[in-house]
């Protein structure tokens, strides 16, 4: 027991690291205060000096003419040329369910892994028609195919064609339909045709050379 006794006062030291040398050595060096500056506090006094230059006010201008510029001129889709040869296939827009679809009620209208075509529910009204605005013969071409049909631009201004026009038209933004339906080429039309639609590139006369 008295050997137990004996050791308990080293173990006691050794259990805490230090405690046995602790000493103060005072201060060495020089000591500064914090000032560091708070983030906010900076982003706000940046945001006030680029307000009181006018700089914020010559951004927000820019950023308001760009996006007027987008507006009314697309960026055009990628990849698309002008058709010089006629080509068409069977799209078929039939779906695969992921998830149930319910009525108002709750009740179960389409289960989930249910293969569903569109048009048999709904048909396709008016044909859409892919073309670039910024060609005189595709744009000719398309308004003499019905004012039914829908006018897809994948290059060219909307808005001035609708002005000058009389007519809708829509813009293919980022090409998500021409990649849906795999148009490579414009003109292109699609319509329906049963329970599939039928997508062609249609093959315009040639250019004629100037004089």
């Amino acid at each position: 027991m008295r050997y137990l006794l004996s050791l308990a006062a080293p173990l006691a030291l050794l259990a805490v690291p230090g405690a046995a040398h602790a000493r103060d050595y005072g201060q060495r060096g020089a000591v500064f205060p914090i000032i560091e500056r708070d983030l906010l506090e900076q982003i706000h006094s940046k945001l006030r000096t680029m307000e009181a230059s006018g700089e914020t006010a010559r951004l927000n201008e820019k950023l308001k003419t760009r996006t007027i510029a987008r507006v009314n001129r697309p960026e055009p889709v990628a990849g698309l040329v002008r058709a010089h040869e006629a080509r068409s296939w069977h799209f078929d827009p039939t779906i695969t369910l992921a998830a149930d679809i319910r009525g108002g009620k709750g009740e179960l209208v389409h289960a989930a892994g249910t293969m569903v075509n569109p048009l048999d529910s709904v048909d396709l009204r008016a044909e859409l028609l892919f073309l670039d605005g910024d060609d005189p013969d595709q744009l000719a071409w398309a308004l003499k195919q019905g004012a039914n049909a829908k006018l897809i631009l994948v290059r060219g201004s909307p808005l001035e064609l609708m002005k000058a026009r009389q007519r809708r038209f829509y813009f293919d933004q980022g090409g998500k339909l021409s990649e849906k339906f795999g148009i490579r080429a414009v003109p292109a039309r699609v319509r329906q045709e049963g329970r599939v639609l039928e997508v062609s590139e249609i093959a315009l006369p040639p250019r004629k050379a100037k004089p």
